[in-house]
């Protein structure tokens, strides 16, 4: 009967510990990230929660340039036109 307890009791702090370790928030000063920590040190003037991305590719989070970097290109419509270079040849003294 301890012993069942005793699991009851460790399960129950588990559980209590994964939802206190849920994702601190984080913070942006200006434009830039910074920490819970940076926020206590310099202060809270300025600084606001960070939003989520609202800009995404695929119901993934992505920056403009991944956006255009994963977006598909038009086919090209003419063939680049290749032409034979000159070739220069160099005399030995």
């Amino acid at each position: 009967m301890k012993t069942l307890f005793w699991v009851a009791v460790i399960t129950a702090l588990l559980v209590v510990t994964r939802t206190a370790q849920a994702e601190p928030p984080t913070f942006e000063l200006m434009g830039f990230p910074i920490t819970p920590h940076q926020v206590a040190v310099l202060g809270g003037r300025n600084v606001q929660e960070q939003s989520p991305p609202t800009l995404t590719h695929g119901d993934m989070p992505a920056s403009p340039h991944q956006v255009a970097v994963l977006t598909p290109r038009p086919a090209m419509t003419v063939a680049p036109a290749f032409r034979k270079l000159p070739t220069v040849r160099v005399s030995a003294p």
